[in-house]
């Protein structure tokens, strides 16, 4: 009996094993199942992650599981992980100016997340983006989100704009104790500009998707007659500019009849918008003080003057990553905050990296803008990545840095979603050039 009981332990412990790999398995093989929808996911979190809430980390968490499903499918298919692309270079030269000045300094969460939403974040959703947009099954799941996602935008900024506060969605938009600019349509991101970079940026997909006819022409029309209103929504000059040079661009660039017509089309609904606005009361004297109101650019007046001479006084080694807000009063005289933000991301990188720094981010930048000469395999021709987006690549760049000369671009959404088009055209030069090949 004993000898029996002897033999029969082996094949429980391998049941246990098996049991154990299972329930440690099977979870990873949900994850990498559908690596484009996870990576959507982890896009929406990084969009609607609610900061007055103790479970923040939400977006970091859906970060690390989009991470370990596409890396894990990779190792699986045996797949190449990491690329280096010339992009490459500039972003590991900035990560670690980054990462070497929060390590000296005593441990700040948000410096972390800061780092996180700045370069750590946005940089792996580049590389990652080539392993998960492989097909124009995925693509086309893309343009979807965008299109959803923007749906969203447009109709929290209208609802905004017309008092309609209780359809708005997540409530800490409304909550005046976070975030900035709780007067105008800030959306989730909880900033104006923001806002409006991620409406312009998404309302230029959509045209994009409208050009292509890969959805239904009414429901896009429809959509597309929604920005102008968000944009007028966020109250906010340099939003206004951005959109409206956009659309010129595209009237006269453009090749496509159809995008010139919908451009137009966006004129006429900007138009007719502002003259509604104007004619109410409340809401055309609120776009009137916005035109006028000369505080905000006298405060940037001071910021930047009191920046510079920051950058004097450390002209190469900069004063740390996330020290600028903190240092900044003592060089700005007539404001009696602690706290004193640069509202331009070109000036935050001068005065907390020095040259060093800013040559880094401008190489990065010049990188991306070379993007846009990428071959186009003979099968996607006709798909998403098609040779009329790679003329929108630069407006779309361009809408990215200007925006970046009144913000300091440290919102993890609007960096994922222009790095995830950028990794989705690296990738599509990667194809090009093995198909070349064979």
């Amino acid at each position: 009996m004993q000898a029996i009981a002897l033999r029969e332990r082996p094949e429980v412990g391998t049941d246990l094993l098996v049991w154990a790999g299972k329930v440690v398995l099977r979870p990873l093989q949900a994850l990498m199942a559908a690596p484009s929808l996870l990576f959507l996911a982890a896009l929406t979190a990084m969009l609607l992650r609610p900061p007055d809430v103790k479970f923040y980390e939400i977006d970091r968490v859906a970060f690390g599981l989009m991470v370990v499903g596409v890396a894990g499918r990779a190792v699986v298919r045996r797949q190449t992980l990491f690329v280096m692309e010339r992009v490459t270079w500039p972003m590991i030269g900035l990560t670690a100016l980054a990462l070497v000045s929060v390590i000296g300094q005593p441990f700040d969460n948000e410096s972390w997340n800061l780092l996180a939403a700045k370069f750590i974040v946005p940089f792996t959703l580049f590389h990652l983006t080539g392993l998960v947009f492989t097909e124009e099954k995925r693509f086309r799941q893309f343009e979807i989100f965008v299109l959803v996602v923007l749906a969203y935008l447009s109709f929290t900024a209208i609802v905004f704009l017309l008092g309609a506060h209780s359809l708005i969605f997540p409530r800490f938009i409304l909550d005046e104790s976070v975030g900035f600019h709780a007067d105008r349509a800030r959306g989730p991101l909880l900033q104006a500009v923001a806002n409006g970079v991620s409406l312009n940026l998404l309302g230029l997909l959509a045209l994009h998707a409208y050009r292509r006819g890969s959805t239904r022409g009414v429901k896009i029309a429809l959509l597309l007659a929604s920005v102008p209103i968000a944009i007028l929504a966020t109250m906010t000059r340099a939003v206004w500019l951005t959109f409206a040079g956009t659309v010129v661009a595209l009237i006269f660039l453009s090749k496509s009849r159809a995008l010139r017509r919908a451009c137009v089309g966006l004129v006429f609904v900007a138009g007719l918008s502002l003259a509604l606005v104007l004619s109410s009361p409340e809401l055309g004297c609120t776009l009137t003080d916005r035109l006028t109101e000369s505080g905000p650019v006298e405060y940037r007046q001071a910021v930047y003057a009191g920046g510079w001479q920051m950058f004097l006084e450390r002209p190469l080694t900069g004063w740390g990553f996330h020290q600028m807000p903190a240092e900044l009063p003592r060089h700005v005289s007539g404001y009696n905050e602690k706290l004193l933000y640069p509202h331009n991301t070109y000036l935050e990188l001068l005065v907390e990296h020095g040259v060093l720094g800013l040559g880094l981010y401008v190489w990065l930048m010049w990188e991306l803008w070379r993007l846009r000469r990428g071959a186009i395999p003979a099968r996607e021709g006709g798909g998403f990545l098609d040779q009329d987006f790679h003329l929108l690549w630069p407006i779309l760049l361009a809408v990215y840095w200007v925006n970046a000369a009144v913000v300091v671009m440290s919102y993890q959404f609007v960096n994922g979603l222009l790095f995830t088009m950028a990794g989705m055209l690296a990738a599509q030069r990667r194809r090009a050039e093995v198909s070349q090949s064979c």
